[in-house]
Protein backbone atom coordinates (compact mmCIF):
# COMPACT_ATOMS: atom_id res chain seq x y z
CA UNK A 1 0.00 0.00 0.00
CA UNK A 2 2.62 2.42 0.62
CA UNK A 3 4.37 1.81 -2.62
CA UNK A 4 1.26 2.55 -4.09
CA UNK A 5 0.67 5.63 -2.03
CA UNK A 6 4.25 7.16 -3.09
CA UNK A 7 3.52 7.01 -7.49
CA UNK A 8 0.21 8.70 -6.94
CA UNK A 9 2.13 11.39 -5.16
CA UNK A 10 4.96 11.24 -7.47
CA UNK A 11 2.06 11.33 -10.21
CA UNK A 12 0.21 14.38 -8.54
CA UNK A 13 3.98 16.32 -8.32
CA UNK A 14 4.77 15.74 -12.15
CA UNK A 15 1.55 16.99 -13.08
CA UNK A 16 1.59 20.08 -10.88
CA UNK A 17 4.66 20.51 -11.77
CA UNK A 18 3.71 20.87 -15.69
CA UNK A 19 0.62 22.82 -15.03
CA UNK A 20 2.83 25.45 -13.84
CA UNK A 21 5.34 25.68 -16.14
CA UNK A 22 3.00 25.62 -19.00
CA UNK A 23 1.14 28.63 -17.29
CA UNK A 24 3.94 30.50 -15.64
CA UNK A 25 4.32 34.10 -17.03
CA UNK A 26 7.02 34.74 -19.86
CA UNK A 27 10.21 36.39 -18.77
CA UNK A 28 10.83 39.92 -19.75
CA UNK A 29 14.47 40.44 -21.42
CA UNK A 30 16.50 42.61 -18.81
CA UNK A 31 17.29 45.58 -20.72
CA UNK A 32 20.61 46.70 -21.68
CA UNK A 33 22.22 49.41 -19.51
CA UNK A 34 22.71 53.15 -21.42
CA UNK A 35 25.62 53.79 -23.05
CA UNK A 36 28.05 56.70 -22.47
CA UNK A 37 27.39 59.87 -24.93
CA UNK A 38 28.99 59.81 -28.28
CA UNK A 39 29.89 55.81 -28.16
CA UNK A 40 27.97 53.87 -30.97
CA UNK A 41 26.18 50.68 -30.53
CA UNK A 42 27.65 47.71 -31.72
CA UNK A 43 25.98 45.96 -35.10
CA UNK A 44 25.53 42.64 -35.94
CA UNK A 45 27.19 41.13 -39.25
CA UNK A 46 23.32 40.96 -40.80
CA UNK A 47 22.54 44.19 -39.28
CA UNK A 48 25.34 46.50 -41.42
CA UNK A 49 24.41 47.98 -44.84
CA UNK A 50 26.16 46.22 -47.75
CA UNK A 51 28.10 48.74 -49.67
CA UNK A 52 28.45 49.10 -53.55
CA UNK A 53 31.73 49.56 -55.01
CA UNK A 54 31.90 51.66 -58.08
CA UNK A 55 33.42 49.83 -61.15
CA UNK A 56 36.87 51.49 -62.16
CA UNK A 57 36.19 53.94 -64.74
CA UNK A 58 37.96 53.53 -67.84
CA UNK A 59 40.65 56.04 -68.51
CA UNK A 60 39.91 57.58 -71.59
CA UNK A 61 43.30 57.92 -74.43
CA UNK A 62 43.59 61.92 -74.76
CA UNK A 63 47.26 61.65 -76.46
CA UNK A 64 46.65 61.43 -80.39
CA UNK A 65 49.48 59.72 -82.44
CA UNK A 66 52.17 61.88 -84.02
CA UNK A 67 54.21 61.67 -87.08
CA UNK A 68 57.66 60.98 -86.28
CA UNK A 69 58.72 60.73 -89.50
CA UNK A 70 58.20 60.62 -93.22
CA UNK A 71 59.53 58.78 -96.43
CA UNK A 72 58.59 57.76 -100.12
CA UNK A 73 58.90 53.45 -100.80
CA UNK A 74 59.15 52.45 -104.37
CA UNK A 75 59.05 52.97 -107.08
CA UNK A 76 56.90 50.68 -108.21
CA UNK A 77 56.11 49.97 -111.98
CA UNK A 78 52.70 49.55 -111.35
CA UNK A 79 49.39 50.72 -109.74
CA UNK A 80 48.84 47.65 -108.62
CA UNK A 81 52.17 46.64 -107.63
CA UNK A 82 51.91 49.83 -105.05
CA UNK A 83 48.51 49.24 -103.75
CA UNK A 84 50.31 45.46 -102.68
CA UNK A 85 53.07 47.02 -101.25
CA UNK A 86 50.80 49.43 -99.37
CA UNK A 87 48.05 46.37 -98.33
CA UNK A 88 51.59 44.79 -96.69
CA UNK A 89 52.66 47.56 -94.55
CA UNK A 90 49.44 49.46 -93.85
CA UNK A 91 48.62 48.44 -90.48
CA UNK A 92 52.13 50.11 -89.39
CA UNK A 93 51.12 53.48 -91.08
CA UNK A 94 49.84 56.56 -89.50
CA UNK A 95 49.29 58.19 -93.14
CA UNK A 96 49.79 56.78 -96.38
CA UNK A 97 49.15 57.96 -100.08
CA UNK A 98 50.36 56.69 -103.99
CA UNK A 99 51.56 58.89 -106.23
CA UNK A 100 52.66 58.70 -109.53
CA UNK A 101 55.41 59.79 -111.37
CA UNK A 102 56.04 60.12 -115.07
CA UNK A 103 58.48 57.66 -115.56
CA UNK A 104 61.36 57.57 -117.80
CA UNK A 105 63.65 54.68 -119.06
CA UNK A 106 66.92 56.11 -117.42
CA UNK A 107 69.95 56.03 -118.61
CA UNK A 108 71.58 57.66 -115.70
CA UNK A 109 70.74 59.66 -112.38
CA UNK A 110 71.88 63.05 -111.58
CA UNK A 111 71.77 64.57 -108.43
CA UNK A 112 70.40 68.25 -108.43
CA UNK A 113 69.50 71.26 -106.14
CA UNK A 114 66.43 73.41 -107.42
CA UNK A 115 67.25 76.54 -108.67
CA UNK A 116 67.57 79.40 -106.45
CA UNK A 117 66.12 82.75 -106.92
CA UNK A 118 69.55 84.46 -107.92
CA UNK A 119 73.02 83.64 -109.12
CA UNK A 120 73.92 85.41 -105.89
CA UNK A 121 72.27 82.88 -104.04
CA UNK A 122 73.44 79.79 -105.53
CA UNK A 123 76.66 80.84 -105.32
CA UNK A 124 76.40 81.11 -101.94
CA UNK A 125 74.69 77.87 -101.27
CA UNK A 126 77.33 76.23 -103.76
CA UNK A 127 79.70 78.02 -101.15
CA UNK A 128 77.68 76.41 -98.25
CA UNK A 129 78.32 72.76 -100.17
CA UNK A 130 82.27 73.10 -100.34
CA UNK A 131 82.59 74.12 -96.84
CA UNK A 132 80.48 71.00 -95.63
CA UNK A 133 83.53 69.07 -97.36
CA UNK A 134 81.56 68.01 -100.79
CA UNK A 135 83.08 68.33 -104.35
CA UNK A 136 82.10 67.59 -107.46
CA UNK A 137 78.86 70.27 -107.71
CA UNK A 138 78.70 73.15 -109.98
CA UNK A 139 76.33 76.61 -110.64
CA UNK A 140 73.93 75.52 -113.55
CA UNK A 141 73.95 79.38 -115.37
CA UNK A 142 71.87 78.07 -118.45
CA UNK A 143 68.62 76.89 -119.59
CA UNK A 144 66.22 75.13 -117.28
CA UNK A 145 68.20 74.67 -113.86
CA UNK A 146 69.96 78.06 -114.25
CA UNK A 147 70.66 79.21 -110.94
CA UNK A 148 70.40 75.51 -109.75
CA UNK A 149 73.28 73.36 -108.66
CA UNK A 150 74.32 70.38 -110.21
CA UNK A 151 75.73 67.87 -107.98
CA UNK A 152 76.99 64.72 -110.00
CA UNK A 153 75.66 62.28 -112.55
CA UNK A 154 75.93 58.26 -111.56
CA UNK A 155 74.79 55.65 -114.13
CA UNK A 156 73.16 53.16 -111.09
CA UNK A 157 70.60 54.41 -108.96
CA UNK A 158 71.95 53.09 -105.59
CA UNK A 159 75.32 55.33 -106.05
CA UNK A 160 72.85 58.52 -106.77
CA UNK A 161 70.39 58.07 -104.19
CA UNK A 162 73.93 57.61 -101.79
CA UNK A 163 74.94 60.90 -102.71
CA UNK A 164 71.38 62.35 -101.64
CA UNK A 165 70.86 61.18 -98.64
CA UNK A 166 74.58 62.23 -97.39
CA UNK A 167 74.16 66.05 -98.53
CA UNK A 168 70.41 65.85 -97.06
CA UNK A 169 71.99 65.09 -93.67
CA UNK A 170 74.30 67.72 -93.98
CA UNK A 171 70.92 70.53 -94.56
CA UNK A 172 70.92 70.39 -98.22
CA UNK A 173 67.86 69.74 -100.39
CA UNK A 174 69.49 67.45 -102.95
CA UNK A 175 67.04 65.41 -105.35
CA UNK A 176 67.31 62.58 -107.73
CA UNK A 177 66.02 62.28 -111.00
CA UNK A 178 66.89 60.32 -113.75
CA UNK A 179 68.15 60.88 -116.97
CA UNK A 180 67.05 59.29 -120.16
CA UNK A 181 64.27 58.75 -122.68
CA UNK A 182 60.47 58.86 -121.93
CA UNK A 183 58.87 55.29 -120.30
CA UNK A 184 56.16 54.20 -118.40
CA UNK A 185 54.87 56.03 -115.16
CA UNK A 186 56.28 55.06 -112.14
CA UNK A 187 54.75 54.87 -107.91
CA UNK A 188 55.39 55.87 -105.19
CA UNK A 189 54.32 55.11 -101.74
CA UNK A 190 54.45 58.41 -99.17
CA UNK A 191 54.35 57.18 -95.61
CA UNK A 192 54.25 58.84 -92.26
CA UNK A 193 54.74 56.39 -89.24
CA UNK A 194 55.04 57.30 -85.41
CA UNK A 195 58.26 56.70 -83.36
CA UNK A 196 60.08 53.39 -83.02
CA UNK A 197 58.95 52.27 -86.55
CA UNK A 198 62.09 51.86 -88.62
CA UNK A 199 61.96 53.04 -92.67
CA UNK A 200 63.87 49.97 -93.35
CA UNK A 201 62.07 47.00 -92.40
CA UNK A 202 58.85 48.33 -93.92
CA UNK A 203 60.66 48.88 -96.98
CA UNK A 204 61.94 45.61 -97.42
CA UNK A 205 58.18 44.11 -96.30
CA UNK A 206 57.19 46.29 -99.01
CA UNK A 207 59.53 44.88 -101.59
CA UNK A 208 60.76 48.54 -102.17
CA UNK A 209 64.28 50.03 -102.63
CA UNK A 210 65.80 52.16 -100.08
CA UNK A 211 63.49 54.49 -98.20
CA UNK A 212 63.56 58.45 -99.56
CA UNK A 213 63.10 61.28 -97.47
CA UNK A 214 59.77 62.93 -97.54
CA UNK A 215 58.50 65.93 -95.73
CA UNK A 216 55.74 65.28 -93.43
CA UNK A 217 54.09 68.85 -94.29
CA UNK A 218 53.02 66.71 -97.51
CA UNK A 219 51.18 64.24 -95.82
CA UNK A 220 48.92 66.43 -93.62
Amino acid sequence: MLIRALIVLLIVLNLGAAAWWLTRPAIEPVPPPPLPAGVARLQLVDEMPVATVPPPATAARTTPDILAACFSLGPFTSQTAANLAQEAVKGQLLRARLREVPGLSASGYEVIMPPAPSLEEAQAIAGRIGAAGFDDFLVVRQGEQANGIALGRYRSREAAERRVSQLQAAGFTAQMQPVGRAGPSLWWLDAGVVEGVDPVVLARAASSGTPQPLECTALR
